[in-house]
């Protein structure tokens, strides 16, 4: 199995019961997810070795978050210990026409404070193929975005494939100030992955014909989109993810893959949201297995986009379904008859 690389922040997840708002909850349920540890979850659940890199402090916190990661098979060998805390984001999860929100507590976190002499990125790399990061990691402070530009350096250099999903955050940072510091991070990725917003908020191009709000999503918008990212930067490849929002409890799902040349689209899969948070992370990482073993450009962009249907039927932040269950689905077993 392949040695994959993911850097970024992970955090203590505290999430309502049964559809509350915060106002009312008397207690939380607590799980861990962050970006780029939910991708390393999805790709050790498929069987790769997934190496989930970051800082977290050293006290029970830390050593509950990192015996977390154990128990999904993330590997934690990189991580290192120190700073001041880990963040915590709050979840209500909506429903109907009540949307989900997202309220972060995340200042000063560990990952965020982290020095160079944290990690050994050569000896990080050594004997990995792939390396993912996300927009989130490098807006959480410029010493974070300093340390992706480095770990994108070494892994260009030792021959890594580098995936980056865009994943704006206009609670961490301007979107002036995302292009700037993402703009010098494109140089080495060679995979991209953007949603509907992603790559107007970063780089200012927006898909024509299209508008997010009312779910009303172009194909040939989002292909004018890709187009211009891989003339702007070179990438190998573009995906983007689809999601047509009828309501925060509905979703339609697809996305295309652009190689350069030819436009690639999944089917359309039709979704009652059990857990929303944490769906573009199973495309990244069913993106990544589908090119990790040389599925087809087509069986790839399948994979990733039944990989995420089925996360979003998952609590938590991880996709915990295996790669039969995924295929399953890519296969058209999507009747959700029990399994005997």
């Amino acid at each position: 199995m392949a040695k994959v690389i993911t850097f970024g922040e992970i955090m203590l997840r505290l999430q309502t019961y049964d559809h509350q708002r915060l106002i009312q909850a008397t207690e939380l349920e607590a799980t861990f997810g962050g970006g780029e540890a939910n991708v390393a979850a999805s790709l050790a659940g498929y069987g790769h070795d997934a190496y989930f890199v970051t800082k977290l402090p050293d006290n029970l916190v830390g050593a509950w978050c990192q015996s977390e990661l154990r128990k999904y098979n993330v590997k934690t060998d990189y991580i290192a210990r120190g700073g001041e805390r880990l963040g915590v984001y709050y979840v209500e999860k909506g429903a109907s026409q009540r949307a989900s929100t997202v309220t972060y507590d995340r200042a000063h976190s560990s990952i965020s404070t982290a020095q160079p002499e944290d990690f050994n990125w050569d000896v990080i790399f050594n004997d990995a193929v792939w390396f993912h990061f996300t927009g989130i990691t490098p807006a959480l402070s410029d010493g974070a975005a300093a340390l992706c530009l480095e770990a994108c350096k070494v892994a260009k250099n030792k021959g890594l494939t580098v995936s980056c999903d865009l994943n704006f955050r206009k609670k961490l940072w301007t979107s002036e100030k995302a292009g700037q510091v993402m703009g010098g991070l494109m140089e080495y990725v060679d995979v991209v992955i953007a949603n509907e917003e992603d790559a107007d908020r970063v780089f200012g191009i927006r898909a024509k014909a299209t508008n997010i709000t009312s779910g009303e999503l172009s194909d040939e918008g989002y292909r004018d989109v890709a187009r211009q990212l891989v003339k702007r930067f070179g990438f190998s490849h573009v995906a983007i993810t689809l999601r047509e929002s009828i309501s925060a409890s509905i979703n339609n799902w697809s996305a295309l893959l652009y190689d350069g040349k030819e436009f690639y689209k999944s089917k359309k899969y039709h979704i009652n949201i059990v857990d929303r948070v944490g769906g573009g992370d199973s495309f990244g990482g069913g993106l990544i297995y589908g090119f990790l073993e040389q599925y087809s450009t087509q069986d790839t962009i399948e994979f990733a986009v039944a990989a995420s249907c089925l996360k979003h039927s998952i609590e938590g932040d991880f996709n915990l379904m295996s790669v039969q269950e995924v295929r399953n689905l890519m296969g058209g077993d999507g009747s959700g008859r029990v399994q005997r």
